[in-house]
């Protein structure tokens, strides 16, 4: 089995030491294979927030680290900044690769960075990281899970979240689709939800399903909404490696909420995904 753990909008400069130290013992326990940053890892893109995710994601000692940036992760007040050298102490944190990519015979995750200099809140797909994602799904043996990582949603829930929704976000939905992904994880929302893409969406040929993370570690939750993290288990292919001929997949995505009475991170919700077995 490989464990992904799918921590969003940490905000570091607004994180609550408690939570952190939680999510510290609820990682130790669980021991993920993968890391994803889906975006906002820090509150206001200073080195000293960066030193500090930093310092966390060490201390987690998950083997594997995906992250990508979020709307916050660039300079929002140093004008200079934000259009020379937007990603520079995010690089400096995380190392030069904004997308990064992790493959088993089990899963493949392909993050893509979706901010834009030019945008303050909004996120962006481009034409061609739709194409470039796609093709690589393609290519891909059945027997995988396909997860493509974004910041900003591509789905959402509720009316007044609408504005917030990825420019380009239906082009990606059908398009990866066709292609063959299985699941989109984002964040921005600070409102973590598992939904079926292809009962929302007339058309596609295979189901998809948006997978939203909460804020993990932030003060800045939603009334509605715990800080919380995903974690996802994808099982090992049957029969070992993984090819075009062996369709029988698992997954399970798994929420879980600090809860402020016990102190701990607990599992609040799981969704076990079915899977199309026509790969």
């Amino acid at each position: 089995m490989t464990l992904l753990l799918q921590v969003s909008d940490a905000h570091f400069g607004t994180e609550r030491a408690d939570v952190v130290a939680a999510l510290e013992v609820l990682v130790r326990a669980q021991r993920p294979d993968v890391l994803v940053l889906s975006g906002d890892i820090t509150q206001r893109a200073t080195r000293a927030q960066f030193r500090v995710a930093r310092a966390f994601i060490e201390r987690l000692g998950v083997p594997v680290v995906l992250a990508i940036p979020g709307n916050h992760d660039i300079p929002l007040f140093n004008l200079a900044a934000r259009l020379l050298w937007p990603y520079a102490r995010f690089v400096e944190a995380f190392g030069r690769e904004l997308e990064p990519q992790f493959e088993t015979d089990a899963v493949l995750v392909l993050a893509l960075n979706t901010t834009r200099r030019w945008r303050h809140v909004d996120g962006e797909l481009s034409a061609a990281q739709i194409e470039r994602v796609a093709r690589r799904i393609e290519q891909a043996p059945a027997a995988q899970w396909r997860i493509v990582v974004v910041h900003q949603p591509i789905a959402v829930t509720r009316s007044e979240d609408t504005h917030n929704l990825l420019h380009g976000h239906e082009a990606a939905v059908r398009r990866w689709s066709s292609a063959g992904a299985d699941m989109v994880l984002g964040g921005h929302i600070h409102l973590p939800f598992v939904l079926p893409l292809h009962e929302r969406w007339g058309g596609l040929p295979r189901p998809m399903w948006a997978v939203q993370a909460g804020t993990a570690v932030s003060r800045r939750v939603r009334a509605e909404a715990a800080n919380s993290v995903n974690l996802i288990r994808i099982a090992r292919p049957a029969g070992g490696a993984a090819t075009r001929t062996v369709p029988a997949r698992q997954a399970q995505v798994e929420r879980w909420d600090h809860v402020g009475a016990s102190g701990v991170f607990e599992r609040a919700a799981v969704h076990r995904l079915p899977v199309d077995d026509g790969g």
